[in-house]
């Protein structure tokens, strides 16, 4: 497979997740990032003997193949837009935007170029939950009746990141929100979701929740519940069950290693992996992957644009219902 000159705007945490695994990558080198603290993407840049650029000329460069976006959402539509029109393949960081109708307008200006465009729900690559999604595809559990997704973070964020992340819904269940149509097969019809402020006051006060249950419902009546909590003092929780009418279907923690001790004083083995980092680290790499080789072959970019687009309908309904204390028609 050919290499894919990459842009990388963003250099962040979730930037330097990308960097690397673009640039120690055999289908994908790193030319370039930018960051709107230039200092901060100038040791990224020579961490991978990239150049350093900024983000309106770097998705305009004659090498560049392909960017990606891995910048505060607030920037996403923009560049994105900015990148289809220079003829460049676009991989970019969820949510497109925080708003729908800025989202779509986004959306209508990249397929206007023609180029692929690719939303980042990493989830949908890692191997334990593509396993399950193959299994249900085969039908091992027969028709899906019900689907529970669990996905808590170890700690919250701070506040100051809480205002800007568009609420929990946008931010953080989203990505359960896509692995849902995902694995579902038949898209939500349906959305009531509760939540409360129990971890952190300090979200409270920026108008925002830390714990939250969505239940999700399909046209032929498949309901699917997401949990999601800011705090699991535990580890980084992420757990998918599936059941169907001749079976079930888990997909379990992941942890550092599954060797155990049973002593007199009772049976210890290891917690979940610490954070997304950890537990998804395989699946950025495998999602890097997936995406040039579509580029590469020309086939369809997946998750796709309207995937995200999705995921964010279902978030912004998710809000309005636990605004209204009522269900949400999609």
């Amino acid at each position: 497979m050919p290499k894919l000159n990459f842009a990388l705007i963003g250099a962040g945490r979730i930037g330097q997740v990308h960097a690397a695994n673009i640039a120690r990558s055999d289908y994908a080198d790193l030319v370039c990032v930018a960051d709107a603290r230039e200092d901060v993407a100038t040791q990224l840049a020579a961490r991978y003997g990239a150049r350093v650029d900024h983000a309106e000329s770097a998705c305009q460069a004659d090498d560049i193949g392909a960017v990606l976006i891995a910048s505060s959402t607030d920037t996403h539509a923009r560049f994105c837009e900015l990148a289809a029109r220079a003829n460049k393949a676009v991989l970019c960081e969820k949510p497109i935007d925080l708003d729908l109708v800025r989202a779509d307008a986004c959306l209508a200006a990249v397929a206007a170029t023609g180029v692929p465009f690719g939303i980042g729900f990493n989830r949908r690559f890692d191997k334990s939950f593509s396993v399950l999604e193959a299994a249900l595809r085969r039908g091992e559990i027969g028709q899906i009746e019900s689907l529970s997704i669990i996905s808590r973070d170890p700690a919250p964020p701070p506040a100051d990141y809480i205002a800007v992340s568009g609420g929990l819904f946008r931010d953080m269940m989203i990505h359960d929100f896509d692995t849902a149509r995902w694995l579902l097969g038949d898209e939500p019809v349906e959305v009531f979701a509760t939540g409360s402020c129990l971890i952190d006051p300090s979200i409270g006060e920026v108008g925002d929740i830390d714990t939250a249950v969505a239940v999700l419902k399909t046209a032929s009546g498949v309901i699917c519940q997401i949990s999601n909590s800011r705090r699991a003092v535990y580890g980084y929780d992420q757990r998918i069950e599936a059941f169907g009418s001749k079976g079930m279907l888990r997909a379990e923690n992941q942890v550092p290693s599954t060797v155990e001790t049973t002593t007199a004083e009772g049976i210890r083995r290891d917690p979940p992996e610490p954070f997304f980092l950890e537990r998804y680290g395989d699946a950025y790499k495998s999602e890097l992957k997936a995406f040039v080789r579509a580029v590469v072959t020309g086939d369809e970019v997946s998750p796709s644009g309207a995937d995200g687009r999705a995921a964010l309908a279902l978030a912004e309904a998710a809000a309005e219902s636990v605004k209204t204390g009522l269900p949400v028609s999609i």
